[in-house]
């Protein structure tokens, strides 16, 4: 047994490193648009690449989880991000954007394969839910910490403070592009992470069975399967709805509503992220207490009804309900996640690597909506944030159609019920 507290820790440290990084285009893609002249469509693909290296590193990362340690695997992803992220640094433009964050993404996928097997190593099987659900709400409270640096140091930057972090960051950024600073930050944050953990020693992964990936023969089966389909869409719309309605927030206020920069950030990641957070924990209680697919229904209808709200109310509505979209998004993943592979009887690590593939739903979503919105005039979001509808629409028909072998255990059902809807 290789219990350590200490290593639950670096962990969760290393979700919200992925969390931080991964979410501060939301609030500082309006900066990189106007740096760059672009359109909301390509701001849209500055996502895009991020999450179809995601996506195409699911299964690939899962392979080398299973031939090589797990400390190995993590240096490499770090060795990877941190590279990524001091390219876009030190040579700020949309052409090296894309493969910067392409290559900062395959480096996260290869992160998130290996540190939930080395969780339940670390934390022991028999509090690997509770730590699983606790990581999900560290991911999602990371994110709401990144506007807050993000304003610390644009400020700073522009107000021409000298001296210390501020001063410095401000020598190795081009003028007019402060948001450059950021990932100054980021590629020294992720090569701190590298050195630590090569001098940490980490407990070898035995992958249990649903943790593996399996034959290539193996995939080919499940994708034979429609309800294989059925959930890998599920995800892809979870994804896309997460990030199309993330990262068009801030735009949204600020060209619909004429919001304050600073406060459009405060909604755009802290408000949404942090409704999330609750959302997780609301999450968590109810599904001791209801049955998964009627907690997905009413939070993705909840969810349908606010966006509804948010884009044809007023200003005052608008900044309460975006964020608040954060907390219906919040159980979307883990429900259809779960849903999926309780639908299945075996090759469930095969499963799960099909459906992280999944993630690419983040690199369509943002630029539909704004190839929309360059379509339809200055309150375009206005009519491409619509293009979500169908996205949550789906999750929740989820709801409805969902058949899963084993249904979630609550209060008055402790023992999972087989065979039941």
């Amino acid at each position: 047994m290789h219990r350590s507290l200490f290593k639950v820790g670096l962990i969760m440290l290393i979700f919200v490193v992925i969390s931080f990084v991964t979410n501060i285009l939301d609030p500082m893609g309006t900066d990189v648009q106007a740096s760059f002249r672009l359109t909301e469509a390509q701001v849209g693909y500055l996502a895009s690449a991020l999450f179809i290296a995601y996506a195409v590193m699911s299964i690939p990362a899962g392979i080398l989880v299973e031939r090589f340690s797990a400390k190995a695997v993590l240096l490499v992803a770090f060795a990877l991000s941190a590279a990524g992220a001091l390219a876009f640094a030190t040579r700020p433009s949309y052409g090296v954007a894309l493969p910067s964050l392409f290559v900062i993404g395959v480096g996260f996928a290869m992160l998130q394969v290996v540190i939930n097997p080395l969780l339940r190593v670390s934390g022991g099987e028999e509090h690997y839910a509770f730590y699983g659900n606790a990581s999900q709400m560290i991911f999602a409270l990371g994110s709401t910490l990144s506007p807050h640096l993000y304003v610390y140091l644009v400020s700073g930057i522009k107000g021409g403070r000298s001296g210390g972090l501020i001063g410095a960051l401000t020598r190795l950024v081009p003028e007019g592009m402060s948001w450059v600073a950021l990932y100054w930050v980021f590629a020294v944050i992720l090569a701190a992470m590298l050195v630590v953990i090569a001098l940490v020693r980490l407990p070898k992964v035995a992958l249990a069975e649903d943790e593996k990936v399996g034959s290539f023969a193996t995939i080919l089966l499940l994708l034979r399967n429609r309800t294989v389909w059925a959930y890998f869409v599920g995800i892809a719309c979870y994804v896309g709805t997460e990030q199309g309605i993330a990262t068009k927030i801030k735009p949204f206020l600020m060209n619909c509503h004429q919001v304050d920069p600073d406060l459009a950030n405060r909604v755009a990641v802290s408000g949404f992220w942090g409704a999330m957070t609750l959302g997780c924990a609301v999450g968590l209680v109810l599904l001791k207490l209801f049955d998964a697919k009627k907690i997905l229904v009413v939070f993705m209808a909840g969810g349908i009804i606010t966006l509804l709200a948010a884009l044809f109310g007023s200003r005052a509505t608008a900044l309460v309900a975006l964020p608040m979209m954060g907390f219906w998004c919040s159980v979307g993943w883990p429900l259809v996640f779960a849903l999926a592979l309780n639908s299945v009887d075996k090759h469930h690590g095969t499963f799960a690597g099909i459906l992280c593939t999944g993630i690419l739903g983040g690199a369509i979503l943002p630029p539909l909506v704004g190839a929309i919105a360059d379509h339809t005039g200055p309150m375009g979001l206005r009519y491409g944030l619509l293009a979500v509808l169908g996205t949550f629409i789906y999750l929740l028909l989820i709801g409805f159609w969902a058949n899963p072998i084993i249904s979630n255990a609550t209060l008055g059902k402790r023992e999972p019920q087989v065979g039941q809807a």
